[in-house]
């Protein structure tokens, strides 16, 4: 999950990433940051994630952390709540690196529809509440990266076969990495 100064493409920066790496059934490893966005934050967003300048002003800037980064979601399948938002403002932050982010994606809005149908929202903190799943720190990238992973491994335990049908051919999510199970 990534916090970000809000707006689009190229002025979205990053403020805080979280990764919680995952097998489906088990968290295997995490990783968390501030990130110094190399612009101001917008007093709405401050508002709405906690994060202000002065918390970042000695952080590290993404290019800092891009391969440690880039490492841990190597092979990986890229798994988040609106994947499109987190994987696009990763990818613009590579792309203006001189580097490439394209990789396999997962969508748990997506699949949450598909799993648990009828709800009137697929927020993550509604469906989490729906789906009594515990939801800290909202609006901060471990809390939300942490419940995402517990909506993914509920999904997946009650939808074996939705990693398999969501992954496909023309969006180059054909495969997955060899220590995840299409059947669990």
């Amino acid at each position: 999950d990534l916090e970000t100064t809000g707006g689009f493409g190229q002025e979205n920066k990053i403020t805080e990433i979280a990764i919680v790496i995952t097998d489906g059934v088990n968290i295997l490893d995490e990783y968390q940051s501030l990130v110094n966005p190399e612009r101001g934050i917008p007093s709405f967003i401050t508002g709405l994630t906690g994060i202000n300048d002065s918390m970042v002003a000695n952080k590290p800037k993404f290019y800092e952390i891009a391969k440690e980064v880039f490492k841990m979601l190597e092979g990986c399948v890229f798994v988040a709540h609106n994947v499109g938002f987190d994987a696009g403002v990763l990818k613009a932050e590579y792309e203006s690196l001189g580097g490439e982010f394209n990789p396999k994606r997962l969508c748990t809005v997506r699949m949450s529809r598909a799993t648990f149908e009828g709800h009137k929202s697929y927020s993550l903190g509604n469906i989490c509440e729906t789906l009594g799943i515990e939801l800290k720190d909202r609006h901060r990238a471990m809390g939300d990266a942490k419940a995402t992973a517990l909506l993914f491994h509920k999904i997946v335990s009650n939808n074996p076969n939705i990693i398999e049908e969501s992954l496909h051919a023309r969006s180059k999510e054909a495969t997955l990495p060899p220590y995840v199970n299409k059947a669990d």
